[in-house]
């Protein structure tokens, strides 16, 4: 509770109200702080899910070459050889080259179907926006009545929401 005649750092009634600029600084060090460890906190975050994306594309293109090749060699044999059996135009050639063609259609679906898995890579979306705004935040300019603090212990505001912050002037810090 507050003394009768002193505020927080004992100064009399008239400047009770007004926080010294040491205190201003030390809450504003402690909110960059904070700010930057959640930062952080959401670039590592987001960099697990890009990564373990990248790792199952990457893992299961290895499971095609080292596992899948040597199957599909042996079943594109069998197919052009069970199309020759039953009389595909231009004998064995015509078989082979129709093997190829539908080899050809298959990795144009391939390569599309792994194109749209990869455009989902966000390549940090959400930190380069967050850091961004708080960047833009931390260098506009203040007036005397737009000046805030966060309140001590809140949580960040969430992507798009309210802040929880309260002007300068109506802190009262007690003991």
């Amino acid at each position: 509770m507050l003394r009768s005649g002193t505020g927080r750092t004992g100064s009399p009634d008239g400047t009770r109200d007004q926080q010294s600029l040491g205190d201003l600084v030390s809450l504003a060090l402690k909110d960059v702080s904070q700010l930057v460890r959640y930062e952080i906190s959401l670039a590592k975050s987001e960099l697990r899910v890009d990564a373990r994306r990248a790792a199952i594309g990457g893992g299961l293109f290895g499971f095609i070459l080292i596992v899948g090749y040597p199957l599909l060699m042996m079943l594109l044999f069998a197919y052009a050889y069970g199309l020759y059996a039953v009389g595909a135009p231009g004998g064995l050639w015509g078989a082979f080259l129709w093997v190829a063609l539908t080899c050809a259609v298959f990795a144009g679906i391939a390569g599309l179907v792994g194109f749209r898995f990869l455009k989902k890579v966000t390549g940090m979306q959400m930190t380069r926006k967050t850091v961004a705004d708080d960047i833009g935040m931390l260098k506009r300019p203040v007036s005397g009545a737009d000046r805030t603090v966060a309140v001590d212990g809140a949580a960040p505001p969430a992507v798009g929401g309210g802040s929880a912050s309260v002007t300068a002037r109506s802190l009262r810090m007690v003991r």
